[in-house]
């Protein structure tokens, strides 16, 4: 329950989340999807939703944040998803927490758990691209431990990379 008397369910992603997903995502600012998907999108089509709602759980992990409510009803807030590589050596992540539940904390909680998922696949690294302007995310992505690199071909995307072995992350 956070502070203000909402409740959460924390969960993986599922296939019937689909319609809650694009009901949810038009209740997102353009900024708050540009900073999530890189460029702006207009709308969460039902194929795009269904793609984001069918995991391989072998090589992905999605976590949503839903409101505990009928489903119906429910809005899922935030979501943070990674998909291990071709090299099977790192995972690239992507997470979103809508406005109305930015300070909770909550992307905290979900890179920790997307960090855990990841060191349990034993794997080396998990990166995402960030754009650099969205200073909450490279705020939270220092206090976590990751590292910061310029991409050389978009002045405006910060890839960061956060060491999974313990003795890179020492």
């Amino acid at each position: 329950m956070l502070n203000d008397g909402r409740k959460l369910i924390a969960r993986p992603i599922e296939p019937g989340d689909a319609e809650t997903l694009r009901r949810s995502f038009g209740e997102l600012t353009p900024e708050e999807i540009r900073f999530r998907f890189l460029h702006p999108i207009t709308e969460l089509t039902p194929e795009y939703a269904r793609r984001l709602t069918r995991i391989d759980r072998r090589n992905a992990f999605a976590l949503v944040l839903v409101e505990a409510l009928p489903p119906e009803q429910a809005r899922i807030g935030a979501v943070v998803r990674a998909v291990i590589d071709e090299g099977r050596h790192d995972a690239e992540f992507a997470i979103i927490v809508g406005r109305e539940l930015g300070h909770f904390g909550l992307g905290s909680y979900l890179l920790g758990r997307i960090i855990e998922w990841s060191r349990k696949k034993g794997l080396d690294k998990l990166y995402g691209d960030v754009m650099i302007e969205n200073h909450r995310m490279l705020r939270l992505a220092r206090r976590l431990g990751f590292t910061f690199r310029l991409n050389p071909e978009d002045p405006q995307i910060v890839r960061i990379i956060r060491p999974l072995k313990a003795e890179e992350s020492t």
